[in-house]
């Protein structure tokens, strides 16, 4: 892998605030932070089978980040979550879903996730090439109104048969159906297990009272740090979630249990603390988050993505989980994309806070 950026010149005038922090509320030795010994420090204390712990290893060691604890998963469910025409118009190359796969592989990725539609159609080609990651559940565009739910589209069994070494799952905690579909993907996540695949939570907020007149909660530090946490206490073997746009989500929305004290012990507003609550929900950094990469803004995507790398590192997180950025753009330029993006975690010189 090359990579000719300069991540200090990316960072431009933020390049000091973003690395020269240093986390104070929750510090890094408090943490167990990503490294090659990760899996054994971790799984083999826990309940996860062999067979669990092998599919977390070829993940983990695939790919660029391979061996370092790190993360780069290129997710395409869009074609699903936000229509198809609507997700390729800018690289229709991105219909043929072999195409979604070989960027993965082109990248140096982990592993690509997808649905089950777009990695059966490759199953048999590429499984043993690159980590597959069957999403399982999706929130479909077509019913009208759209409602903030998640629809199992498939059995966990047929992610095993295609040889997928993880599934995937959205929870909306805070949606009308959020009950139904926790008690739906705990079932999946343990049938997951027992076959010897990891799971990957989708840790998401949908509730229209976490918006206010003045901000959107939905991407909270204390929100969706809850999410996390139930996220995990479902054997999440690994957590994605959105980078934290704010805090004190509970306290504006008057709901939860919150007090002031909680907020000024835990964190402050500097971004890289915002993202070690994540983490610190995450069992102490013990089940990796990956930060997810957001929607493509086109010129700026880079300078965002490496800015969610370094804030993801930084805070103690295990990678990113990029699609949009670098999948609506021609495949040269998603390439560099992401193997940027992995420049960061590769860099020594990109400690943790």
């Amino acid at each position: 892998m090359k990579t000719d950026k300069n991540i200090i010149e990316l960072l431009g005038e933020k390049a000091d605030f973003y690395l020269e922090h240093v986390c104070e509320k929750i510090t890094k030795d408090e943490l167990q932070t990503p490294s090659k010994t990760s899996l054994d420090k971790v799984f083999t204390q826990s309940n996860r089978n062999s067979q669990v712990l092998r599919s977390l290893s070829q993940l983990y060691n695939h790919g660029n980040l391979g061996g370092t604890g790190y993360l780069s998963i290129l997710p395409v469910d869009q074609g699903i979550e936000h229509s198809a025409s609507y997700s390729f118009y800018k690289n229709p190359d991105y219909f043929d879903p072999e195409n979604i796969i070989k960027l993965a592989i082109e990248a140096g990725c982990n592993g690509v996730a997808s649905t089950f539609g777009v990695l059966g159609m490759n199953a048999r080609k590429y499984a043993h090439k690159i980590p597959f990651i069957v999403k399982i559940n999706h929130n479909e565009l077509l019913t009208y109104p759209n409602k903030y739910d998640q629809t199992l589209f498939g059995k966990v069994k047929d992610a095993w048969d295609m040889g997928a070494i993880a599934v995937g799952a959205t929870i909306y905690f805070g949606s009308e159906e959020s009950n139904r579909q926790l008690k739906e993907i705990s079932e999946a996540f343990e049938e997951a297990h027992s076959l010897g695949m990891a799971t990957i939570l989708w840790c998401y907020t949908r509730n229209e009272a976490f918006k206010t007149e003045k901000e959107d909660y939905h991407a909270a530090a204390d929100v969706t740090g809850q999410a996390n946490h139930l996220g995990v206490t479902i054997q999440a073997d690994i957590i994605k979630q959105k980078l934290p746009t704010n805090n004190f989500g509970f306290k504006e929305i008057g709901f939860g249990k919150y007090d002031d004290e909680m907020y000024y012990t835990l964190t402050t507003d500097h971004p890289i603390d915002l993202c070690r609550l994540q983490v610190a929900n995450c069992y102490m950094g013990k089940i990796g988050l990956i930060n997810s990469g957001g929607g493509s803004k086109g010129k700026s995507d880079l300078v965002e993505a490496i800015t969610t790398a370094v804030i993801n590192k930084r805070a103690g997180g295990s990678g990113l989980i990029m699609g949009r950025k670098a999948f609506q753009k021609p495949l040269r330029e998603g390439v560099e994309l992401l193997q940027t993006v992995q420049g960061v975690y590769l860099d020594n010189k990109i400690t943790i806070a």
